[in-house]
């Protein structure tokens, strides 16, 4: 039986209707060598029973009754999903990070699985890339952390796998399989009635704790009722769908060690600095700013699974207009502590199965009000303390390029080892100077480090 798309997944799916509004995420990982693609398709064919939706396509439900649903590919191919290409001379890493946003552009095949691997060869030094694009309907950014760990090792000869022959050659099940009307109906009507289910106990949970209902009505007021659009003078209204890429490696023991020692975390260390970065940026473009408008994921995971989306997207005012780090440092994590505890965070699904049942023009205006609000994104993401490889290639960084979704730029950050891996996905026509914006995230590291 067809699996269908959370009402989360449904939602992301159907504001596609706008390009901006893609959510489409891209890690670029430097490699010291090519690794050997023929393994990588192995693991990759093998891990495929494991996380089905690698060989599934979107479907939509029999007349639009329901949300889309997950249907194997009949004509699905591991040689259109891992591929091989190679950069002309001089093989510089700026190649291929601008190779990287052309491909992050690109939108995906909707007729065939949602994810693609590009192997790129010819960079100096005989080094290579592996750029990892996936949609953020087939898994959010802790699910593709551990999807990744089907094809990561821990040593260079770490074990092979053989392809799963029912996977690759066409998993069971034919595309429109089960897919009449009168059942879509049937199981639609028992969606929507879990919906209402699910709403009515949110609030019958609330009417019984008038205090809570207070907190919760005015959580909401703060995260989903925003109103006032986003506070950056040179940002406001400039949008456009070119990306570019820029991959930065941060101090992770010096950032750690300086926010142990203002009583926060390593998190509230990564969203100081973007913070100061993002402010020295508009001072040095002339441009007086206070506070800023940030969108944070906050991981709602409870399984152990790799596929499917388990975050909620939260928002809060940073206080880019504040120079001093240390104060810089206090009122970010006040506020991220905050945001944190937020009631609204539990009311995400419920939420999402709302706004599914109106039509999809609305979605998208709904969505573009909500994120003409916010300023930038941000996230982190905690990987791996030791070193990795991958098909017998060791890897050297991994700068993941999370979606801008409407926004300015998205900074995410991805451990490995003793750093900050920093990817920043920059929408092009709002950062017109991204040296420049690299320049103020090294300063701001720098000034928290001196701490």
């Amino acid at each position: 039986m067809a699996e269908r798309m959370s009402d989360t997944e449904a939602l992301m799916w159907n504001l596609e209707k706008d390009p901006a509004l893609r959510s489409s995420f891209l890690n670029v990982t430097f490699l010291d060598r090519p690794p050997d693609l023929d393994r990588l398709q192995r693991r990759m064919a093998a891990a495929i029973p494991h996380i089905p939706r690698l060989a599934q396509r979107v479907v939509p439900a029999a007349a639009g009754w329901g949300p889309p649903e997950w249907r194997p590919d009949p004509q699905f191919s591991l040689d259109h999903h891992v591929r091989r290409i190679a950069v002309p001379p001089p093989g510089d890493d700026r190649q291929v990070l601008d190779l990287a946003a052309r491909i992050y552009e690109d939108a995906f095949d909707r007729a065939r699985p949602l994810w693609q691997f590009t192997v790129v060869e010819g960079l100096a030094g005989d080094r290579a890339v592996l750029l990892s694009k996936m949609h953020h309907t087939v898994t959010d950014g802790v699910g593709g952390l551990r999807l990744s760990m089907q094809f990561i090792d821990a040593s260079p000869d770490g074990p092979d796998a053989d392809p799963d022959p029912g996977a690759v050659d066409g998993p069971s099940g034919g595309a429109d399989g089960g897919r009449s009307l009168l059942g879509n109906v049937v199981r639609t009507a028992g969606l929507q009635a879990s919906r209402t289910a699910k709403t009515a106990r949110a609030v019958a949970g609330l009417a019984g704790h008038p205090g809570a209902a207070v907190d919760t009505a005015r959580s909401l007021m703060r995260q989903v009722a925003i109103t006032e659009p986003a506070r950056s003078p040179l940002w406001a209204g400039k949008r456009s769908l070119a990306r570019r890429f820029e991959a930065l490696r941060l101090d992770l023991d010096g950032l750690h060690r300086s926010a142990k020692g203002l009583g926060g975390t390593v998190n509230d260390a990564f969203v100081t600095v973007m913070t100061g970065a993002v402010g020295a940026y508009h001072r040095a473009k002339g441009a007086e700013v206070g506070d800023l408008r940030m969108t944070m994921p906050v991981n709602t995971r409870t399984d152990r699974g790799a596929s499917g989306n388990s975050f909620t997207p939260t928002r809060l005012l940073v206080p880019a207009g504040v120079v001093d780090p240390v104060e810089r440092f206090q009122i970010v994590r006040a506020r991220l502590d905050q945001t944190k505890g937020e009631r609204a965070i539990g009311l995400a699904d419920v939420l999402a199965g709302v706004l599914i049942n109106l039509p999809t023009s609305v979605q998208v205006r709904l969505a573009h009000q909500q994120v003409s609000t916010v300023d930038f994104a941000t996230s982190n993401l905690r990987g791996a303390p030791f070193d990795l490889w991958i098909a017998g290639a060791h890897i050297e960084s991994n700068h993941p390029m999370g979606p801008t979704a409407g926004t300015a730029l998205n900074a995410t950050v991805l451990s490995y080892k003793r750093a900050l891996d920093l990817g920043l996905n920059l929408d092009g026509a709002a950062i017109d100077d991204p040296d420049l914006l690299v320049a103020c995230v090294i300063a701001a590291e720098a000034e928290l480090l001196a701490l």
